[in-house]
């Protein structure tokens, strides 16, 4: 798997169920603001709506944050609207979430299993200018944590604001960054 990072988020368009519609979604509807992609197996299993539950829990958190997240599987927008149905814990998600059933947008992204038709766990933080800053890929079985997603966002948005830092490991807003420096090699 060759490195997303940095990397301009290839074009693409889809149909999402959103807040009880069906919307277009395009690599064009990304630009300007904070974006998540959450790259999940399939509708109606078993690891994915804990974890896009867990997502819809810090869903307003991310926006106060000027950020959209976009839930994504290979199942069509009408899938996910019959989820959303059905589905106490996926009835809470607000955010849009798309269908890829061709998986273009989950190849584009690198989590496609051939073989199965499905995509892995992946989830991407993406900036104003549709440029890929992080990337996280778990096997099927391994579900994620929105909390330490939402400190990621944190911090990426911290480096964009702040040119010459850096965080460590764990880092929080209101914490210390680090500028790299001669002076600080090896005394960390």
């Amino acid at each position: 798997m060759s490195s997303l990072i940095n990397t301009q988020v290839k074009p693409f368009k889809a149909q999402a169920f959103h807040n009880g519609k069906f919307v277009e979604v395009t690599e064009e509807t990304l630009k300007g603001k904070w974006n998540v992609f959450v790259f999940y197996p399939a509708d109606f299993t078993f690891v994915c709506p804990t974890e896009l539950g867990d997502v819809a829990d810090h869903y307003e958190e991310l926006q106060k944050m000027g950020v959209e997240v976009y839930s994504v599987s290979t199942d069509t927008h009408f899938t996910h609207k019959a989820w959303h149905d059905a589905s106490e814990t996926i009835k809470k998600i607000t955010y849009p979430m798309l269908g890829d059933p061709t998986g273009a947008i989950s190849r584009n992204f690198d989590v496609m299993i051939e073989e199965e038709g499905l995509a892995l766990r992946g989830t991407f933080i993406i900036d104003p200018d549709g440029v890929i800053k992080t990337a996280e890929v778990n096997d099927l079985g391994i579900g994620r944590s929105a909390a330490d997603l939402v400190r990621k966002v944190q911090a990426a948005q911290h480096i964009a604001a702040n040119p010459g830092q850096v965080c460590p490991a764990s880092w929080k807003p209101g914490a210390e960054t680090l500028e790299p420096s001669l002076d600080l090699v090896g005394k960390i």
